[in-house]
């Protein structure tokens, strides 16, 4: 029987999915989808049969579906009646009699709508190298999008098997999962049949299609693939070459071989507002940046960042893929786990990065920043809508979850934690998990519970302070008394909180004492009579306050400390300042002590502190000096180490030659600024003449300083440009001038319609940066257009953020205005944000104004 036609729609930037989850009395075990997309029409036409397994007699079968017509359901070949729920994004059918215990066979027809937006099946419209217009279709279905490709159980507990099957035109390429059977049509379509693929969730399915190429490696007997726009494929030899490294070395440290015979990766020619990649199990989705190298354009920090996201996207692979969180609550067993993997990998396959150096001169402290904000949560946390998942994917997930298993691999030891990490894959592979059960194979592998650590740090939010509040040494050996406390940046986050905190304690020259602070205070004894280090090799996440013995002796010894305790300290120095714990003095002091041979990471450190440190007085009578200052500061470095790069000079020296040109440049250094220009200049007549290692900084800082007549150039150097990535770099940029004129010109480009929807969003958001009252105004006063290249799992979060740089008194109660008027309850944790941020920043800068002054005095 026929069912009329209903199309189940729901924008989650207005309605909220109601808390609950679907009942588990049927459970999914096989779909056989078929999908035919039109690119032209923007629609797609599916079908399926759905093998599920009905636990308990019932009439009734409910699952998700969004922005689907379905015309026909049937149950064990008899029709079944539909009834909807566009709030929860549910379909429920209702059978002419009741479904026994067992397996069921469900088969449902519908039509679709392909997006512009990466949501459920989308497009992405590129222009090629020669002119022509291409589109290519991809899927992105986390978090719950999954729903609006085909009707299913969209929730990640839900694990099936997926056979997929499309049509794609004559000489396209179409790909998902697993490989293809291909049969071509007498009209030069052709069919593509995909293996089925092992039991997995629903948000790891992938359909692509378009006029594509692919190249290939093996790595043992798993083919790696690179799927991007003709033209460029030899751009993936890099990230192929590096999937190779990182699939034997994930191979080993898992303990289980990946089970899929393909990996491929794809570059998708365009950008989003929410991610840069996507880890389908098997079909890995990239933006380009993300994925391609660009020898003619991509910076050394822009290689290493494309090794980081391949290394993060292939650990998913494993901490995600074969064994999934249970719900979205943990998330972070997803994310932090992938975030730390990818440093883990990088510092053993590509140690002369020093990542484990780096991630705690950049993560760390990106972290701790919300965190000690009352914009914290804790890392597992309940997730009931669609508004809570989007807002779980943030720094506290990402940065935070990476901090905290690298302080439990320091605690346990790289080799128990590895076993307890091989037995949780063996034991859970192809299921799915809490984060309890990952916390009882480490124990067990240890020998000895984590589990009251690891909850302390999981289950609460905020950064726990450890400060030494004395210590003595007699007969050899030194005893500290350790106080703990709560740090935090605001009021909120210095609210009464405690921790069981493992850290090392360590004497230069002496020896070195594991211990967990767990009380008020806590003696620890350790070897030796010399300088005393807090949490040695930061690997534990805290913050380290001394007494002022302690603390003039770490400075006096500076030189003596390990890379990571020397950042550890640099970046613990300036938030206790930030936090109003200690003066700004010890900072600077300890800053003075980085001197000509100190390694690069540090002066990037210290480049991206002064950046910040500005940015608290914008448009205040400090910036113009602080500015200065910083040039004072840092042009002597850019001196000794050149501008051009040397022929075999270390990575970090390239990226520390990137952060200055950034740094100098967005200060107004006048030869920086003069270089630029002369670069930018140049590229009318040489598309290469800027040598790809400066390429960023040095197109940064043209924008920054540009006059009108300069804007203009760099307009139409962004039009005349046919490199998608390279165009919408250029198309961001025009938004970085300093002067408002420059930003309402760039404002007016957001109703040209030559620009796409994503090139739009980075724009605005560009302008934002040096004027959020223009782009925060802008955006209300055009919310329609604003949100029709906002993507909708942005929405509720982007326009109220761009007001979160000002230092306008009366941005606070704009943004608060506008929550109230156009975002529902559930859709105000962004506003909170922004308004945490801006409440921190203007804390922060009236705290160290005084100290700020006197610096600047002397």
């Amino acid at each position: 029987m026929k069912i009329a036609a209903v199309l189940l729609a729901l924008t989650t930037s207005s309605t909220a999915i109601a808390a609950g989850q679907l009942p588990k009395t049927v459970a999914p075990i096989a779909y056989d989808i078929e999908v035919v997309p039109d690119a032209v029409k923007m629609t797609f036409a599916g079908s399926e049969t759905i093998d599920v397994d009905v636990k308990q007699a019932t009439r009734t079968i409910t699952l998700n579906a969004a922005d689907l017509a379905i015309s026909s359901a049937t149950v064990d070949g008899r029709p079944a009646t539909l009834a909807y729920d566009a709030a929860q994004q549910r379909v429920t059918l209702s059978l002419t009699q009741p479904a026994t215990v067992g397996r069921h066979k469900l088969a449902l027809r519908w039509t679709g709508k392909i997006n512009q937006q990466p949501l459920g099946l989308f497009a992405i419209d590129y222009t090629n190298t020669d002119g022509s217009k291409s589109r290519m279709l991809a899927t992105q279905f986390e978090a719950p999008d999954a729903r609006r490709f085909a009707p299913m159980w969209d929730e990640p507990s839900f694990k099936a098997t997926f056979k997929l099957t499309t049509t794609a035109p004559a000489r396209q390429l179409a790909f998902s999962n697993m490989p293809a059977t291909i049969t071509k049509a007498a009209d030069g379509s052709q069919r593509y049949a995909f293996a089925p693929t092992p039991v997995m969730s629903s948000y790891l399915l992938f359909l692509g299609m378009g006029d594509l190429e692919r190249k290939t490696v093996m790595a043992g007997k798993t083919e790696i693939g690179v799927i991007s726009r003709r033209g460029v494929v030899d751009q993936g030899d890099y990230a192929l070459a590096e999937a190779k490294r990182l699939l034997t070395y994930y191979n080993d440290y898992f303990g289980q071989p990946y089970p899929l015979p393909k990996m491929d990766m794809i570059a998708g020619p365009g950008s989003s507002q929410t991610f840069g990649a996507m880890e389908n199990w098997g079909a890995i989705f990239y933006f380009e940046n993300e994925l391609l190298f660009d020898p003619k354009r991509t910076t050394e920090s822009g290689r290493q960042r494309i090794f980081t996201v391949v290394a993060h996207e292939m650990a998913h692979q494993w901490f995600g893929d074969l064994v999934t969180m249970a719900w979205w609550d943990d998330l972070w067993l997803n994310e932090g786990f992938a975030s730390w993997m990818e440093g883990k990998s990088a510092a053993d396959l590509n140690p002369t990065w020093k990542a484990e150096a780096s991630a705690i001169a950049f993560e760390r402290e990106t972290a701790m920043g919300l965190d000690a904000t009352a914009a914290s949560h804790p890392i597992i946390r309940p997730i009931e809508t669609v508004e809570n998942i989007s807002d779980a994917f943030d720094q506290i997930t990402y940065a935070k979850g990476q901090a905290v298993i690298g302080m439990l691999e320091s605690t346990l030891g790289a080799d128990t934690f590895r076993k307890g990490i091989r037995s949780y894959m063996a034991r859970y592979k192809y299921g799915n998990t809490v984060t309890d059960q990952l916390w009882t194979e480490l124990s067990a592998a240890a020998g000895k519970p984590v589990t009251t650590i690891a909850h302390d740090f999981t289950l609460q939010g905020g950064v726990p302070l450890v400060t030494m509040t004395g210590a003595t040494c007699a007969g050899g050996t030194t005893t500290a008394t350790l106080a703990q406390g709560r740090f935090g940046l605001d009021a909120a986050s210095k609210a009464a909180q405690t921790w069981h905190v493992p850290l090392v304690v360590a004497t230069l020259g002496g020896g070195e004492t594991r211990a967990v602070v767990s009380g008020a205070t806590t003696d620890v004894a350790v070897k030796g009579c010399g300088t005393l280090v807090l949490n040695r090799g930061k690997g534990s996440y805290l913050r380290a306050m001394y007494d002022d013995a302690g603390h003039a002796a770490i400075v006096r010894d500076y030189g003596k400390l390990t890379l990571e305790d020397r950042l550890g300290t640099l970046g613990d120095d300036y938030a206790l300042a930030a936090g109003g714990y200690q003066d700004l003095s010890r900072w600077v002091t300890t800053m003075g002590r980085v001197g000509e041979a100190a390694d690069p990471l540090e002066w990037s450190m210290v480049s991206g502190q002064l950046g910040s440190l500005t940015g608290l007085y914008l448009g205040t009578p400090l910036e113009a000096p602080l500015r200065a200052r910083n040039r004072a500061l840092l042009s002597p470095v850019l001196a000794r180490i050149g501008v051009d790069a040397a022929a075999g000079e270390p990575v970090l020296v390239t990226n520390l030659r990137e952060a200055l040109l950034g740094r100098l440049g967005a200060d107004g250094d006048p030869a920086v600024a003069d270089r630029a220009r002369r670069y930018v200049a140049a590229l009318k007549t040489d598309p290469t003449a800027i040598p790809p290692a400066v390429r960023e900084p040095i197109l940064s800082t043209y924008a920054t300083n540009a006059t009108p007549a300069e804007w203009d150039a760099l307009l139409a150097l962004a039009i005349a440009e046919t490199s998608p990535v390279a165009k919408n770099t250029l198309v961001g940029l025009l938004g970085a001038g300093r002067s408002d004129v420059l930003a309402n010109k760039a404002l007016g480009l957001l109703e040209a319609i030559t620009l796409t929807a994503p090139q739009k969003g980075t724009l605005l958001r560009t302008v934002s940066f040096k004027h959020p009252e223009l782009a925060f105004d802008w955006a209300v006063a055009h919310r329609a257009l604003a949100e029709s290249f906002i993507e909708e799992g942005a929405r509720p979060g982007y326009i109220v953020s761009l007001g979160s740089r000002s230092n306008d008194p009366a941005m606070p109660g704009k943004i608060g205005a506008f929550a109230a008027k156009y975002l529902g309850a559930g859709q105000r944790a962004g506003a909170e944000r922004a308004l945490t941020t801006i409440a921190v920043r203007k804390g922060t800068a009236d705290k160290l104004r005084p100290a700020v002054t006197s610096w600047l005095a002397k």
